[in-house]
């Protein structure tokens, strides 16, 4: 069984569809990217997941029932960004100790280390931390609370780079020893694609695509051969950008769905493209780059 279904699901703000006619399911114990461009959707997608916005139309359901005004959803899932609220007039210490109280899975034992392990002080209180320090708190309370939807929306935001390294490690970690089902919005794939095994592409509200990483890495190809040759080869492919790289030297991403060999014996050279240049191509608004605007 899923632990997450949509058929049709739309959010609708001042007649603009933040989130468009979205059908997904996404299934327990994985670890899925959402990702997409600023904007795309992504926050108001998982806001309705866990039940704090209401949808326009369609259908969501998240253990099998509808999230919004559901106490059952609301004690089994969490998300966690940088606009958390928690009581200013608690301190670091009292907030872990609430969040024993509320969450059934929560560890405080692992809580602890991990508030040792980022240099807290228990008498601290979070509106005296900095940008990335908070980050880093509201990131372990959601470690920590163990859920069973786990959703990080753009975790590191003010992180360095040391520490959103640590996070991703500990994330991965804690998953493969207690594992459920955790979402982790960004629009930035390289930096935890390692961890991924799914990821869903949204961009104006839509689904662009939603596949395993791993079908994500073989999707696309980078060509680059004698422009006059990579015109006549590219006639029936699926191009997702290109340029003239030199003079009579072209270059194109294209879908990965023909014999490579047969464009390497034209003298084209094939390589391969990252995933998160993948989703940069497909959600492109044109063929071309910020350099076409300046010619």
């Amino acid at each position: 069984m899923n632990v997450i279904e949509t058929t049709g699901l739309t959010k609708t703000y001042k007649g603009l569809n933040a989130v468009d006619e979205l059908t997904l399911q996404i299934k327990p114990e994985t670890i899925t990217g959402v990702i997409g461009r600023n904007g795309a959707g992504k926050t108001t997608l998982l806001k309705m997941l866990v039940g704090f916005l209401k949808e326009t139309s369609g259908e969501v359901k998240v253990f099998s029932e509808r999230p919004f005004n559901s106490l059952n959803v609301s004690a089994n899932s969490i998300v966690i960004d940088d606009q958390m609220v928690f009581p200013d007039s608690l301190t670091l210490e009292e907030l872990l100790k609430e969040g024993e109280r509320f969450y059934d899975g929560w560890d405080m034992t692992f809580a602890r280390k991990l508030f040792e392990y980022f240099s807290f002080r228990p008498h601290q209180l979070l509106k005296q931390l900095s940008k990335g320090k908070k980050t880093t708190f509201n990131v372990l309370f959601g470690l920590a609370s163990r859920c069973a939807l786990t959703i990080f929306d753009e975790p590191t935001t003010g992180m360095d780079a040391a520490v959103r390294k640590d996070f991703y490690r500990v994330l991965l970690k804690d998953y493969l020893a207690h594992p459920r089902t955790i979402i982790i919005s960004s629009h930035y794939l390289d930096e935890m694609e390692h961890i991924l095994e799914d990821v869903l592409l949204i961009d104006e509200g839509q689904k662009v695509m939603h596949k395993p990483i791993d079908d994500l890495k073989e999707y696309a190809v980078s060509l680059t051969g004698p422009a006059a040759v990579m015109e006549q080869w590219l006639y029936d492919k699926t191009v997702l950008a290109r340029k003239l790289s030199a003079p009579g030297t072209m270059q194109a991403v294209v879908k990965n769905d023909f014999p490579m060999e047969h464009a390497e014996k034209m003298g084209i050279h094939v390589a391969p493209v990252a995933p998160a240049d993948v989703c940069i191509y497909l959600t492109a608004k044109s063929e071309g780059g910020i350099d076409d605007v300046l010619e």
